[in-house]
């Protein structure tokens, strides 16, 4: 199974973006869905719970982010999942656009790799509503064209990106470490986004 595809032919690919951009065409990836009685406000307590995760980079750069489960549910609970299986350790930001955003969780490092399931997209125009708008430091997923197809890879604004609404499942934002995502998008890249040195992520960890 394709994943996040981050070459020109798929997904968040520059063609596609640049389309996205100028055409106000989308941009894709590829992408994994995979008896005691609470009462109502312990239920409430649940439900407004947003978990926080660190991303270690391995130069020591630190990115904080705060996830929304109200807004994208299967989404968080996915990229959790993944997190706690330590799933995204040793990865890297495989694709980086300055200006736009940075990209990882591709256990292949090419754009076609991801989780062994999918999920549903849990954006607009794909049946769920979804209030997050990709304003600058946000989290969202990459996919392909099929709504349905984000599994692990993800990506992070680094710039106001409000024509991915409703197309894109964004899920949270950094609450810390932005100095970080904007030093990563500063990075040396090829003609096709590629860091020319590695972007490695040392670990993802739930902190909260």
């Amino acid at each position: 199974m394709k994943h996040l595809k981050m070459k020109r032919p798929a997904a968040i690919s520059i063609a596609v973006f640049l389309a996205a951009v100028t055409l106000a065409a989308s941009l894709a990836g590829c992408s994994a869905k995979d008896a005691s009685s609470v009462s109502d406000k312990e239920e409430t307590q649940v439900t407004d719970t947003k978990p926080i995760v660190e991303i270690t980079m391995q130069d020591g750069g630190k990115i904080d982010i705060e996830l929304d489960p109200s807004a994208a549910p299967d989404t968080v609970e996915n990229f959790l999942k993944l997190v706690n299986e330590g799933f995204y350790d040793s990865l890297t930001f495989h694709r980086i656009i300055p200006g736009f955003m940075i990209q990882g969780g591709d256990p292949e490092g090419t754009g076609m790799g991801g989780a062994d399931t999918t999920i549903k997209g849990e954006f607009s125009s794909n049946g769920v509503d979804n209030p997050i708008s990709h304003k600058r430091g946000v989290i969202s997923m990459a996919r392909s064209q099929s709504p349905d197809s984000a599994s692990s890879q993800f990506f992070i604004t680094n710039a106001d990106s409000v024509f991915l609404d409703g197309e894109y499942a964004a899920f949270g934002h950094v609450t810390s470490g932005m100095d970080v995502v904007d030093s990563i998008s500063a990075v040396e890249t090829s003609a096709n986004d590629a860091p020319t040195s590695p972007v490695v992520i040392e670990s993802i960890k739930q902190i909260k």
